[in-house]
């Protein structure tokens, strides 16, 4: 009998505190269901039908799935631009951040504040900064092609070309590297000096110590901005629409502005809500693709143990 007593005071207070954290998180659980979860599941169904946005959705299947593959020609360019810009600033930016993580990573005069320089750019990138980086790409009164002059080169016209409005925004991408250049930088300072220390004893050269123990370290860090990095470059948006509006001749025309401009320009929800979950999948695939094969190149420390 007396047993049972601290057992039922045991279930009893395992209540209270499970009613005290839903009372807590039901703040947030109510924002989920009613801004996330449930927009998400209106526009799963709205991307099987037709919707201006304004009338009631009417069900059509999968005909937006079909004009999407086989009909839209401007959603394989879309598609072809936004892997081309994937494919080069990921690890651009990734070779850019590690390069600088490795110089600031060194005991020298000004480390901090010089930390702080290469990672103001990523803390006020947006509207502003794009407007400002139009500025200096401009071909007439823009500071690049001013520079270029000074030893005899004629600038490009950079946002107004389409052979280089491209190569423009990944130029310009690089510079807000600052969010991967901290988080490698922490990766460098959280590996222990005992590794490099046994490495001097065993006679190993400044190479073997970079590829052999420095870098298998760094792996899930790199595996992390990596993954960040692939779905942050395949949801580019401002920067075109700002820069260039997809232009010229297309050639800036990337998904997330083939989904506004057919959501508010065309006013066609229902397909853009197709494009949209289109971009979802394509996002989940390529995710579930890297870590598969994280097993083959990410070491963890354990592991190198």
């Amino acid at each position: 009998m007396t047993a049972r007593i601290p057992s039922r005071r045991r279930r009893r207070s395992a209540m209270d505190t499970s009613r005290m954290f839903y009372l807590f998180i039901s703040p947030w659980l109510i924002g989920f269901i009613c801004f996330t979860a449930g927009p998400m599941l209106y526009s799963l169904y709205a991307a099987f039908s037709k919707w201006n946005g304004v009338s009631a959705p009417s069900f059509t299947g999968l005909k937006n799935i079909q004009t999407m593959l086989f009909q839209d020609s401007l959603f394989w360019k879309s598609v072809g631009n936004t892997f081309f810009y994937a494919l080069v600033t990921v690890p651009l930016n990734m070779v850019v951040a590690l390069f600088l993580a490795q110089l600031l990573n060194r005991r020298m005069p000004l480390s901090n504040f010089f930390r702080s320089i290469f990672y103001l750019p990523s803390v006020v990138a947006g509207v502003a900064v794009y407007i400002v980086w139009s500025q200096l790409y401009n071909p007439f009164t823009g500071i690049f092609n001013d520079l270029l002059s000074l030893v005899g080169i004629q600038g490009p016209g950079w946002l107004i070309d389409e052979h280089w409005a491209m190569p423009s925004l990944i130029i310009m991408n690089i510079f807000t590297c600052g969010g991967q250049m901290l988080i490698l930088l922490a990766g460098l300072q959280d590996i222990s000096d005992e590794y490099y220390e046994a490495a001097a004893l065993d006679g190993a050269s400044s190479r073997q110590v970079y590829f052999k123990i420095t870098l298998p370290l760094l792996t899930p860090v790199i595996f992390f901005n990596l993954i960040m990095g692939i779905i942050n470059s395949l949801q580019i948006f401002a920067q075109p629409q700002i820069m260039t509006e997809g232009g010229p001749m297309y050639a800036t025309y990337v998904y997330g502005l083939h989904i506004y401009k057919t959501a508010f320009v065309y006013m066609d929800f229902g397909y853009a809500c197709t494009l949209a979950w289109g971009l979802f999948v394509l996002i989940l695939l390529l995710s579930l693709f890297i870590f598969r094969s994280s097993k083959l190149w990410v070491h963890y420390r354990e592991e190198v143990d």
